[in-house]
């Protein structure tokens, strides 16, 4: 079994990690379930649907890169699921690359992204391996209607809206909450600019008489992707949420943020993050379509012409498993379209990425007009 499995998932036996299981055992792709518990590897895979026996073996590794490098040795695909990716994903990253791995991960941290373009980046290109973060539904949704929007000539700018139903798991809380403190970026005419600290924005969303809070939520992955494509000039991207006592708590820990970090060294600052998270965080059920149903809007425009486009879908996190089990499929296949840093839908293909949520059941569509 451990010749034929040439994906492994880092991290299975999270929420996000079991999806990815389940997704590539639909597939029938054979893998390799790693993480730091033997024990909890195997009580949390024997709960995951559609998985065969003899398809999956479990390894348990430990989070160091001389054992990360042994428990890769002989694999083509990594999907790194183990956040938040700024305190912990490094060591994967050099491990996969160390042993000439493909390298795949599900973070929402915008300052994650930032780091591997500018370390690793080269590194994975010369050795024509991809380096593809956030394959995951966020931060992908945006930006498959951004992709959409480009097939318009003379359409340059995005204002986008991500508006998901539904509770974030563990890992993603912590993540979430160091994004929040951390310096966030929109794309303003083809150069960064960072938002204000501890700030919202009014938002409107289709389909709602309700005007939502926008929170940047890490300021989101796509002013990276386009940073640097002269097809583009401006991104934002925030996330939308109705008035909750979740988002109140997370303005108030934003301000509380503000006010401590003078004093607060790097780690310091992620610990406090870290235990916020801990306070709040809870393994959410597993997603129902006609409950867990997202909006991804988009207002776009360029110098003489306006497009709206709307991204429908179900199922976010039932979402970024498919994502990964289909981005390792494709690099199995070598159906990549580029190595190195890439993002979802440059290294394969937003109609592709569309078609195979599709395919899965994941019913996704958008809707645009003219405007």
């Amino acid at each position: 079994m451990s010749d034929k499995a040439k994906v492994i998932v880092y991290g299975a036996s999270g929420y996000t990690g079991k999806l990815i299981a389940e997704f590539l055992g639909r597939e029938g792709i054979p893998f390799i379930a790693a993480g730091r518990s033997r024990e909890r590897l195997e009580a949390e895979m024997a709960t995951v649907p559609d998985l065969k026996a003899g398809n999956y073996e479990i390894q348990a590794v430990e989070h160091q890169v001389e054992a990360l490098r042994a428990a890769f040795k002989g694999r083509t695909v990594v999907v790194n699921v183990v956040g938040p990716f700024m305190q912990l994903g490094e060591p994967v990253v050099q491990a996969a690359l160390a042993e000439g791995c493909h390298y795949l991960d599900t973070t929402g941290e915008q300052d994650w992204v930032m780091f591997l373009r500018e370390h690793y980046a080269a590194a994975f290109k010369d050795k024509k391996l991809l380096l593809c973060p956030a394959n995951s539904y966020m931060w992908t949704a945006g930006q498959l209607v951004i992709e959409t929007l480009l097939e318009t000539p003379g359409v340059d700018s995005f204002d986008v809206v991500y508006a998901p139903n539904g509770a974030p798991t563990i890992a993603s809380t912590l993540s979430f909450l160091r994004m929040c403190t951390k310096p966030q970026y929109i794309l303003a005419n083809q150069a960064l600019e960072t938002w204000p600290e501890a700030a919202s924005i009014q938002v409107s969303v289709p389909h709602t008489h309700e005007i939502l809070r926008g929170l940047p939520w890490g300021g989101g992955c796509e002013p990276i992707w386009y940073e640097r494509d002269p097809r583009v000039r401006n991104v934002r991207v925030c996330v939308a949420f109705p008035n909750t006592p979740l988002v109140d708590w997370v303005m108030g820990k934003m301000a509380e943020f503000v006010r401590l970090k003078p004093g607060l060294s790097e780690q310091e600052a992620e610990d406090l993050t870290n235990a916020w998270g801990r306070e709040v965080a809870q393994t959410p059920p597993r997603e129902i379509e006609d409950v867990n149903r997202f909006i991804t809007s988009c207002r776009a425009r360029g110098r003489l012409i306006g497009r709206n486009m709307v991204f429908y879908g179900t199922s976010p996190y039932l979402q970024t498993g498919l994502l990964g089990a289909f981005g390792a499929e494709m690099l199995l296949k070598g159906r990549q379209r580029q190595t190195g840093f890439a993002s979802p839908a440059a290294a394969f293909g937003h109609r592709e990425m569309m078609a195979a949520l599709n395919g899965a059941g994941l019913l996704c569509r958008t809707e645009g007009a003219t405007s």
